[in-house]
C-alpha cells in the first residue's frame, strides 16, 4: 500500500472546488529549499515548478508573486502589475505570521490572509505545473487554469 501524504489546507481547498490534482512528496534538504532542487526531486523541469513569494508594496499592502522556479522576480514589473510605485520582498520573519506557512512551503491557497496573487504569464505555457502544497516536502501538481482559478491569481509579466 502506498503511503499517501496528509491533506493540506491547499489540497482541501482544491477538493472543495472540485479541482483534480496530484500530491507529490519529496525529501526535504533544509540547506537547499530552492525550487530548482524541488524540481529535480519531483522529476519536473524547473520552469514548471512555481515558487510563491510574499511581497509588499510601498503602500504596505502584501501580495503574492508566483513565478517559475528558474526565474528571478522583477520587483518593478510586480509593482506595475499591482498598480503600486514600488514592491519589495517581505522579510522572512513576516512570512509565517502573515501566511501561516514557512519558507519552502508558502502557497497562495489556504494562506492565513487572502492577499492578492499575481502569477507569471509563462504559467500558461505548461500542461501541468507544480506549486507548494503548504508544507515543505509536498508539492501539488495541477493544470495552470485550475491553479489560476483556485488562487484567484492575475496573470502578469513578473520575471527578469
Amino acid at each position: 500500500m502506498k503511503n499517501t501524504p496528509a491533506k493540506t489546507n491547499a489540497a482541501r481547498l482544491l477538493d472543495g472546488l472540485g479541482i483534480i490534482y496530484e500530491l507529490r512528496a519529496y525529501e526535504v534538504d533544509p540547506n537547499d529549499l530552492t525550487a530548482i532542487s524541488v524540481a529535480r526531486k519531483i522529476g519536473l523541469p524547473p520552469e514548471q515548478v512555481f515558487k510563491t513569494l510574499l511581497s509588499q508594496t510601498n503602500m504596505g499592502d502584501h501580495l503574492f508573486a508566483v513565478i517559475p522556479g528558474d526565474a528571478e522576480l522583477d520587483l518593478k514589473k510586480l509593482a506595475h502589475a499591482a498598480n503600486a510605485k514600488k514592491a519589495e520582498l517581505a522579510s522572512l520573519k513576516e512570512v509565517e505570521p502573515l501566511t501561516g506557512y514557512i519558507r519552502g512551503g508558502v502557497t497562495v491557497m489556504g494562506a492565513r490572509k487572502p492577499f492578492p496573487a499575481y502569477a507569471d504569464e509563462t504559467i500558461e505555457l505548461h500542461d501541468v505545473i507544480s506549486i507548494s502544497a503548504g508544507q515543505r516536502g509536498l508539492q501539488i501538481l495541477l493544470a495552470p487554469a485550475d491553479y489560476l482559478r483556485a488562487a484567484n491569481a492575475t496573470l502578469a509579466d513578473l520575471t527578469k
